[in-house]
């Protein structure tokens, strides 16, 4: 793992440079060619840079890393119709694999950690690791008490390896650019270096995966791994092992089955924000199994958000204005609240088309099933210059606590359209919203278990 600037730079630069003389020589010979051979010969490029990104991406680790894990399953329209499922199959393995570094190595930081030996910490200790995670590996292992454990630890270097993404994220985004021209790489980049630095401290994690599991426990269809305390550090977090069907496996199940799955994940996720006002902002497939018991276990928490009850109700309220179609009051709420930075400047119905063309999915009283043609079109009318509201998303901002919310949002929808799944998710939605009653049986459920559990 090359941790210098100047190495990961190098190897960036080469790859950017290379495929903006690509591009140019395909735009250059496109002028001589007929509609469809031109289109034809930038999808091509287009399938060449998406890739060498993939190429790029999986030689790395933490920031670079983490873009490729949200493209994997977030599809914009990088490439074409025809070569999608062939794209999405190569960032998969990136998502949910990495390159492996030897055991004594991993097994150092782990002595370092927790200063002891291995065999004195751990009853067991398997040396292959059972899942990659995006700046570490996992491994199973039991504790001298019988404790079944899972063991997370970052790779060696990591921390070095991930300021040099930091530093060359702006090349890395200018890859990205040349294949979606409208993404806000800016943004992007500025929200990453914003949490990347939360999620190598394991211990914060430790602390964000504690909340959340006393949260939960006993829930009837929602389990949080315990963490083990006293053998969490920065660079190593012990918790409670748990077992489970992975996402690829879940999404060739039955129609019912998946749409039980995509509720309870849209509850959790969502669920989280509006009725805990702190939640994990790293909805991805590999963060999620499927127990033989039916509940879903829910891991990673590097990546998390806690928000003032003021701003969530604030969100809640826009929400119902949405809802219930009134333009006036969404526009008075974004005003006053700096999302609309010159509202005399906004119509107020065409601030109400954005925001519909944004969430309607949740907030029309329908029911719908999700997929990925509909995500992609959902983010591309709420973020990309393809935008029809483009015009009007030029007069409006995001402040900085809201804007890790509405990344959740979105790749929780593209979980949820990768499952295909299908509910009234805006019926669903309604309890955190209105404060209503549940209309499903997961819901009841839950109602039943919030009723009960102690505050």
């Amino acid at each position: 793992m090359p941790t210098s600037r100047v190495g990961r730079t190098a190897r960036i630069g080469r790859l950017a440079a290379g495929q903006a003389v690509r591009q140019a020589g395909t735009h250059a010979a496109n002028v001589g060619r007929s509609r469809e051979d031109a289109q034809v010969a930038l999808e091509k490029r287009h399938l060449e840079a998406a890739e060498q990104i993939v190429t790029a991406l999986g030689t790395m680790k933490g920031a670079a890393m983490k873009l490729g894990q949200v493209m994997s399953f977030l599809d914009v329209g990088l490439v074409p119709e025809e070569h999608r499922e062939e794209f999405q199959a190569k960032l998969a393995k990136l998502r949910d694999a990495a390159p492996n570094v030897a055991f004594k190595d991993m097994k150092k930081v782990i002595e370092e950690e927790l200063d002891d030996e291995l065999e004195e910490v751990f009853a067991t200790f398997q040396e292959e690791p059972i899942a990659a995670a995006s700046i570490g590996q996992v491994y199973r292992a039991t504790l001298h008490d019988g404790r079944d454990v899972a063991v997370k630890v970052q790779y060696p270097g990591v921390a070095s390896a991930v300021r040099s993404d930091m530093a060359n994220l702006g090349l890395i985004m200018r890859l990205i650019k040349r294949l979606a021209p409208g993404i806000d790489a800016k943004g992007v980049a500025e929200e990453i270096r914003l949490r990347i630095d939360e999620e190598l401290d394991y211990e914060l994690e430790a602390q964000n995966q504690r909340s959340l599991a006393r949260i939960f426990r006993g829930h009837p269809f929602i389990v949080v791994p315990d963490v083990v305390t006293r053998l969490s550090r920065e660079r190593v977090i012990v918790m409670e092992f748990v077992e489970g069907t992975g996402f690829e496996e879940l999404k060739t199940r039955s129609q019912e089955e998946r749409d039980r799955l995509g509720e309870i994940v849209f509850r959790f996720f969502m669920g989280c924000l509006y009725r805990h006002h702190q939640f994990s902002g790293d909805p991805h497939p590999g963060n999620f199994l499927l127990q033989d018991d039916g509940r879903v276990a829910f891991l990673d928490f590097g990546l998390f958000k806690r928000m003032a009850p003021e701003e969530v109700e604030f969100e809640l309220a826009c929400q119902r204005a949405v809802t219930e179609g009134d333009a006036g009051e969404l526009h008075r709420l974004l005003g006053s609240n700096g999302f609309l930075p010159h509202p005399e400047k906004v119509d107020p119905d065409a601030v109400m088309s954005y925001v519909l063309d944004s969430i309607w999915w949740y907030t029309n009283d329908d029911e719908v099933q999700l997929t990925p043609e509909i995500a992609t079109h959902i983010v591309i009318e709420s973020s990309d210059m393809r935008s029809s509201h483009f015009r009007e998303m030029r007069h409006q901002d995001i402040r900085p606590e809201h804007l890790f919310g509405r990344r959740m949002e979105m790749l929780t929808l593209a979980v949820l359209s990768q499952l295909r799944a299908k509910a009234n998710w805006h019926r669903i939605a309604r309890e955190w919203m209105y404060g209503e009653a549940p209309v499903t049986e997961l819901g009841r459920e839950e109602a039943e278990f919030y009723g009960s559990a102690v505050s």
